[in-house]
């Protein structure tokens, strides 16, 4: 394998490509690796060797504009271990079902997991050559290095070099750079602010997130303070007048909103009355949503009661 690619090309890589191989490997790793738990009833998890992580394929899709390839989105692959092959047939409908969605995008090349590129993946790379002559390979690593600073992401291109007399394609690496739309970003940055990084909890995260803007404020109203003596002792003439502070203060005050007037006591209690009625309809939401899963519960055992004993009565 080449350290680097000559091509040429420059990557763009969008955030949900990444998202959308992770949750892909998440999910296969749940289902097929579920936690051993041992058979003497104890509840115990097992000490046995954990398994090998599964593989995952899929493809990636977006828009080359000329020397520059921008992936944005990918979708998933069927692929049968036996022959090192995707199901093709479940490619090309998932290829015709996203032409429609998104036209402009066309599939650039695939996706897997693991820490390095194998043989096996040159067998899926050629076969894709016919729906794009020079595909990409996006591989992820997920397996955990605290001591990695970049992203465990690698963008491999194909190239034809001769090696001991006979041409092969092997993969070379290439560069890429994160792009990322407005959407893309809020969803990022939700993501990343969903669960604390030290394993906290989400109320955690919250009060640390208020003491914050509390300690801002704090701070915030000290400084003013200090600044409406200072021109208390200017105005009684216990301190020299300088006007360029004067300057200052006035342009700073300038920039201050008007907060007195009718217009902002109206708007102000719009936007609060409205924050109520969403928090009252999340509440209620909550609730019906609890009530539901609660009566859903007594009509399953009052079921299995009904057919268990007969007829009895509705209390």
């Amino acid at each position: 394998m080449a350290s680097s690619s000559s091509s040429g090309l420059t990557f763009k890589l969008h955030p949900l490509v990444i998202v959308n191989i992770s949750d892909h490997y998440t999910r296969v790793k749940s289902q097929t690796h579920p936690p051993q738990v041992s058979s003497n009833g104890g509840g115990e998890v097992s000490t046995s060797p954990p398994p090998l992580p599964p593989r995952v394929f899929g493809c990636v899709i977006g828009i080359q504009r000329g020397r520059t390839v921008e992936i944005f989105n990918s979708f998933e692959l069927l692929y049968d271990p036996s022959t090192d092959s995707l199901d093709r047939s479940f490619l090309e409908k998932k290829q015709e079902l996203y032409k429609k969605v998104f036209p402009h995008f066309y599939i650039l090349g695939w996706y897997s997991t693991g820490s390095d590129a194998e043989e096996s993946d040159m067998h899926i790379h050629k076969a894709l050559m016919d729906i794009n002559e020079s595909p990409v390979y996006v591989l992820l690593n997920p397996s955990i290095n605290h001591a990695q600073k970049d992203l465990p992401v690698t963008i491999y291109e194909s190239e034809l070099h001769v090696i001991d007399g006979i041409p092969q394609l092997i993969f070379v690496r290439s560069s890429y750079t994160i792009e990322t739309v407005e959407a893309e970003r809020i969803s990022v940055d939700h993501v990343a602010h969903l669960k604390p990084s030290d394993g906290g909890s989400a109320a955690t995260q919250l009060a640390a997130h208020l003491t914050g803007i509390h300690s801002a404020i704090k701070m915030l109203n000290s400084r003013v303070r200090v600044l409406h003596h200072y021109l208390l002792a200017m105005q009684k003439g216990d301190i020299p007048c300088e006007n360029s502070l004067l300057r200052q203060v006035s342009s700073l005050l300038r920039r201050l909103p008007a907060i007195e007037s009718g217009k902002f006591q109206d708007d102000f209690l719009m936007e609060y009355n409205d924050t109520l009625l969403i928090t009252y309809l999340a509440m209620f939401t909550n609730c019906s949503s609890t009530m539901n899963e609660l009566v859903e519960k007594f009509n399953t055992a009052y079921d299995r009661h009904s057919r268990r004993g007969g007829r009895t009565a509705f209390i």
